[in-house]
C-alpha cells in the first residue's frame, strides 16, 4: 500500500496518534524536570538549615564570649570568642551556598509551557 492509497480517515487517525505520542513525551520530560527542581529544592534547604544552625550556634557562643569577657575571670572567653567566629564564618558560607541555589531553580519548568503549547497546536488540528 503506497501513501496515495491511505485513506483520508487512516491519514487523520495517524495524525491524531502522533499528537498524543508528542503529548505523552512532553508529559514525560515535564515530570522529569519536575523531580530534577525538587532535588535542587532539596539540596538548597539543606545547605540553607545547616547555616541557620550555625548562626544559631555562632550567636549563643558570641553571648558566651561577651559573658567571660565581661567577667574577665579568666581567657576563657577567648577561646568562646574563636568558636563563635568561626562558627560564624560557616554560618555565612553554608547561607550564601544555600541561597545562590534557590536562585537557580526554575519555578516552572520548560516541559510544561511547551506541553501547554502543544495542546493549544493540537486542539484546533484535532477536531
Amino acid at each position: 500500500m503506497s501513501s496515495s492509497d491511505r485513506s483520508f480517515g487512516v491519514v487523520l487517525q495517524d495524525i491524531v496518534f502522533n499528537i498524543q505520542e508528542i503529548v505523552r513525551a512532553e508529559l514525560r520530560l515535564a515530570k522529569t524536570e519536575v523531580r530534577e527542581e525538587l532535588a535542587q529544592a532539596r539540596s538548597a534547604s539543606v545547605l540553607t538549615a545547616t547555616g541557620i544552625a550555625a548562626a544559631f550556634f555562632s550567636a549563643m557562643f558570641l553571648l558566651f564570649a561577651l559573658m567571660h569577657a565581661l567577667q574577665i575571670v579568666m581567657p576563657a572567653w577567648a577561646a568562646a570568642l574563636i568558636v563563635a567566629v568561626l562558627v560564624a564564618v560557616i554560618a555565612g558560607v553554608t547561607l550564601g551556598m544555600g541561597l545562590k541555589r534557590f536562585k537557580t531553580i526554575q519555578a516552572a519548568p520548560r516541559a510544561v509551557a511547551q506541553l501547554k503549547e502543544t495542546i493549544e497546536w493540537a486542539k484546533p488540528h484535532s477536531k
